[in-house]
């Protein structure tokens, strides 16, 4: 029996580059949503481009944009944008993330959109929003981990570092994919449709809630430990016998006596001025690392490991990209599974949301323009028309 996905019957265009945008509209397709991905003729999103390493296709493009529909169109062009208005008026969301001000002089600006598409949930994504000073700024994902001070929390005391994900572009990807669904059921429910807007300096601003509590109330920003804590000890990774490293931390006062007394063998230290409290434990952290990195030093990983899990304390070893791989937890669960892609096959995780009854979708990634001439026929034009637009780069 062929089970029917949430978002069945929901039509979203895509005018999308990079990774933001791309990664909001792949999870409206992984629950069935039909996205159409309007690209240039000929270059496609410039992200196809970023790397050739997975079967000569791009690391980025194909984590983001399976289960899409590739549509190209010159939209400088008066009849490619009258194809794009074929599409909007049966359209439920149009999500874009182009350039500073590249969609009001295309004439597809919200309050446009709203007035000639009164159903259209027009989505946008920008580096610092639509309005306000850096309105006309040009962003990318480590500009604005620079802007938000995230870089100045990451890595070590002698020197800073980017995260090494692009965490900017996927929490804009995520408040924009959350905010379509929103617009979705408020539609549904009330009629009413709310325009949705993200930008990745405010997403981002959003999970920095906590250091900036920290330093407007505490004085001062949380250090730069690098796997270490600022408010928390013992937190952090440290060396074990057969040169690896395992990463715990105390979360709680239980915690901190079961640490003493059945792993460091330390019962005293439960009671120590120095670390009877978190506060306390944070002030003299060096003094405790020190006792914390003894008893690591005298135990493999393995063991250290298992210690620790048997008082309950919560661990991990620290893994590369190659072990994460070969994760159990994926492997056990069933995590993995085959996409196409031009030319090949890739391995490619199910979306972390589960809903029972439902099953993933994993259709391909497209080539550039796969499904121009179907979506174009399915519009109403001959083969003729089409190569007539083939023929002058339209599409």
């Amino acid at each position: 029996m062929t089970v029917e996905l949430p978002l069945s019957g929901i039509t979203v265009v895509s005018l999308e580059q990079a990774v933001a945008a791309p990664y909001a509209t792949r999870q409206l397709a992984d629950l069935g949503a039909r996205v159409i991905k309007v690209e240039r003729p000929g270059e496609g999103d410039f992200a196809r481009r970023y790397d050739t390493t997975v079967h000569g296709h791009s690391s980025y493009f194909v984590w983001l944009n399976r289960s899409k529909e590739s549509l190209t169109l010159d939209l400088k062009d008066p009849r490619g944008m009258e194809i794009l208005h074929q599409l909007l008026a049966d359209a439920d969301v149009l999500v874009q993330n182009l350039a500073p001000g590249a969609v009001g002089r295309l004439g597809l600006g919200v309050d446009a959109l709203t007035e000639r598409y009164p159903r259209l949930i027009p989505c946008t994504i920008s580096g610092y929003g639509t309005s306000g000073p850096w309105a006309d700024r040009k962003s990318y994902d480590l500009l604005v981990q620079c802007q938000t001070g995230l870089v100045s929390l990451t890595g070590t005391p002698e020197e800073s570092a980017r995260v090494g994900i692009s965490v900017a572009d996927i929490a804009a990807g995520m408040y924009a994919y959350t905010g379509v669904l929103t617009a979705l059921y408020t539609r549904a429910t009330t009629g009413r449709v709310h325009p949705v807007e993200v930008s990745l300096f405010e997403a981002l601003a959003e999970w920095m809630g906590q250091p900036a509590n920290y330093t407007r109330y505490g004085g001062s920003q949380p250090a730069r430990l690098g796997t270490q804590h600022a408010t928390i000890a013992p937190y952090g990774a440290f060396p074990t016998a057969d040169g690896k490293r395992v990463l715990f931390s105390i979360q709680n006062e239980r915690e901190w006596a079961a640490l003493c007394g059945r792993f460091l063998g330390r019962p005293e230290l439960t009671d120590d001025p120095r670390f009877a409290t978190g506060s306390q434990r944070v002030a003299h952290r060096e003094e405790l690392n020190a006792v914390v990195a003894e008893r690591l030093a005298r135990s493999d990983a393995e063991e250290v490991l298992k210690d620790l899990e048997d008082i309950g304390i919560a661990c991990a070893g620290v893994n590369d990209v190659a072990a994460f791989l070969d994760h159990p937890v994926l492997a056990e669960r069933g995590r993995w599974r085959e996409v196409a892609v031009p030319g090949a096959t890739v391995r490619a995780l199910l979306p972390p949301a589960d809903l029972a009854g439902v099953p993933a979708r994993m259709d391909p990634v497209p080539d550039v323009g796969e499904h121009t001439e179907s979506i174009l026929a399915e519009l109403g034009r001959t083969r003729a028309d089409i190569e007539a637009l083939r023929a002058d780069a339209v599409v």
